[in-house]
């Protein structure tokens, strides 16, 4: 092991896995692992989080976390170089949450851009879930308690990788040098960093039935390729095209490779070539769509293989959740012990306190 470096990262089950998830942080993780590169590697499935917006429907998260694992087991995680567990089989993570909350400001979180854009988009307003609006801080108890030094995520998780560090930087100028802070680990390639829905919404999401799923079918893959938004001005083949907000110039921008073009397109030697011709017309949409299609599905068939024969044997997966549950309980549990000790509530443990109070009383 020739680093220092803890990653944590994880997903919600509210669902399966789509290609945003995947251009976004699932590939970078396999590389992440594969690389060896780090001490230790833990990745999670979310589901105390996603029932902070889900109550009323736990059934939806319990369903999905078998899902979820799944798709981190087709996409190639290893569960002997990762750590793969779920959430809500830690408690220690709920004790320092409740910790960590009295570090924390109402208006802080207020503050908080992630927050303020999630709860418009559930439509909470007024009436959000305690839960919910203090998520940031259970964040910030899931990092910290796996000594998280690094955290890929997207753009849109900044504020509350800040969040988490000022909780550390609090804490540790309350208690002592206890916890470590994190860093965030952005996509390497900027169309990665959100990867618009099928339809040229800004976000590739369930709820608006615009994603493109690691476990679709063949035949599901290739008909949302085909009826994929482009540029709506692009009406004959010799118009000239826009690239700017053309979600299949995006979605080639996070897949495409330089040997893409011999496999699938030897007329162009370049992305920027297959560009060039498009912006100055003579290049048609279902010519680039054909394009895309071929290379998602050479990067996807690979997966929904494996997928289907991780399928044949559930209990096993479960198994598999549970042994790495029990890992991760036991370094968490660890970080508690030196947060309780640090914070001076170990009572029974702290045998000068003992003493102190004997000869007090004495």
């Amino acid at each position: 092991m020739s680093s220092n470096k803890i990653i944590l990262t994880g997903d919600r089950p509210t669902g399966r896995l789509h290609i945003g998830h995947y251009v976004g942080s699932l590939r970078r993780r396999i590389e992440l692992q594969n690389e060896g590169d780090y001490q230790r590697m833990f990745v999670f499935v979310a589901d105390a989080q996603a029932l902070t917006d889900n109550m009323e429907n736990p059934e939806k998260v319990r369903q999905n976390v078998v899902e979820v694992a799944l798709d981190y087991l087709a996409c190639g995680l290893d569960p002997e170089k990762v750590t793969l567990f779920i959430q809500s089989q830690i408690p220690e993570l709920c004790e320092l949450a409740f910790y960590f909350m009295n570090l924390v400001s109402v208006s802080r979180l207020q503050r908080n851009p992630t927050v303020k854009t999630e709860i418009q988009m559930r439509g909470f307003e007024s009436s959000i879930p305690v839960g919910f609006f203090t998520y940031p801080i259970s964040q910030a108890a899931d990092i910290t308690a796996f000594r998280a030094t690094t955290v890929p995520a997207g753009e849109d998780q900044k504020p509350m990788i800040e969040q988490a560090t000022e909780i550390v930087r609090r804490f540790n100028h309350i208690y002592g040098e206890t916890l470590v802070e994190p860093n965030i680990m952005l996509p390497q390639n900027n169309a990665c960093l959100r990867l618009p829905g099928t339809d040229g919404k800004a976000k590739m999401s369930k709820s608006l039935g615009n994603c493109i799923y690691l476990s679709d079918t063949e035949e599901d893959v290739k008909k949302k390729v085909m009826s994929m938004y482009t540029d709506p001005l692009h009406i004959n083949v010799s118009d000239p095209g826009h690239i700017e907000g053309n979600t299949v110039f995006t979605y080639l921008d996070a897949f495409c490779k330089p040997e893409h073009f011999g496999l699938y397109n030897p007329e162009y030697n370049s992305l920027d070539e297959l560009k060039a011709h498009y912006q100055r017309g003579g290049l048609g949409d279902m010519k680039v769509k054909r394009f895309l299609l071929n290379i998602l599905q050479a990067e996807l068939e690979p997966i929904r293989n494996r997928r289907k024969e991780f399928e044949k044997d559930i209990p096993a997966i479960y198994d598999m959740l549970r042994k790495g549950s029990e890992a991760a309980r036991e370094v968490a549990a660890q970080t508690l012990d030196d947060v309780r000790r640090a914070m001076r509530i170990n009572y029974f443990d702290d045998a000068e306190l003992i003493a102190e109070q004997a000869k007090r009383f004495g």
